[in-house]
């Protein structure tokens, strides 16, 4: 039974790198390669489950999948200074708290390490999880998507600052003296909440 569950989760992981390919391939050879990857994933899962390939396919194609929210999670880490760790977006050139989309095959604290790390250059240690919020009932700007967004909160263990592809800067921020956030992924109430619950670590988790 744990071979199969890690078979299909390295299948299910396959899938979502392909899939992700797709969304960004520039050429037939890229598009070509993740479509193999795509009907690789699922004859390792019809191999493991029993069920035929057409049918595993059928369970992703569009239309017929069922629709839930999209997972963003966020690292809530702070130096001895009480300074929060935010990263500037290239995509719009303002700040936000390191993390962003859950991946298949991770875990939401892996994810929070993983996001960390690739955005920042530090290694954490995930501490407990603050808040589950849903987007649509907080002041977010308009999206198209439907998001619950997850803090979890942090310490650094080691590494150092540096840039990545997607990100231009990386810094330690007084809580009065903010840059321009990037609203989307971050708001001030939001840095406001995770200083309040990390100094409380009595209070419940924060949901809706």
């Amino acid at each position: 039974m744990e071979k199969a569950k890690a078979l299909i989760t390295i299948a299910q992981r396959m899938r979502a790198l392909a899939q992700t390919g797709l969304s960004y391939s520039v050429s037939d050879y890229e598009t070509d390669r993740c479509q193999e990857l795509l009907r690789l994933s699922d004859r390792i899962t019809s191999i493991v489950s029993g069920l035929p390939d057409e049918e595993i396919a059928a369970c992703y194609h569009p239309m017929k999948e069922y629709v839930t929210p999209k997972v963003d999670i966020r690292a809530a880490i702070f130096n001895d200074r009480d300074e929060i760790l935010l990263v500037r977006e290239k995509a719009d050139g303002r700040w936000a708290m390191p993390g962003g989309w859950s991946d298949v095959g991770y875990t939401p604290s892996e994810v929070a390490v993983k996001e960390t790390k690739e955005e920042t250059g530090l290694d954490v240690r995930v501490e407990r999880l603050l808040a589950v919020l849903d987007k649509r009932c907080h002041d977010y700007p308009a999206s198209p998507l439907y998001v619950y967004k997850m803090f979890i909160l942090c310490t650094v263990t080691g590494g150092e600052l540096a840039g990545t592809f997607d990100i231009i800067d990386q810094r330690f921020f007084a809580l009065d003296s903010l840059p321009p956030l990037s609203l989307d992924r971050t708001l001030p109430e939001n840095i406001r909440m995770v200083d309040e619950l990390r100094r409380h670590p009595e209070r419940p988790v924060v949901l809706d």
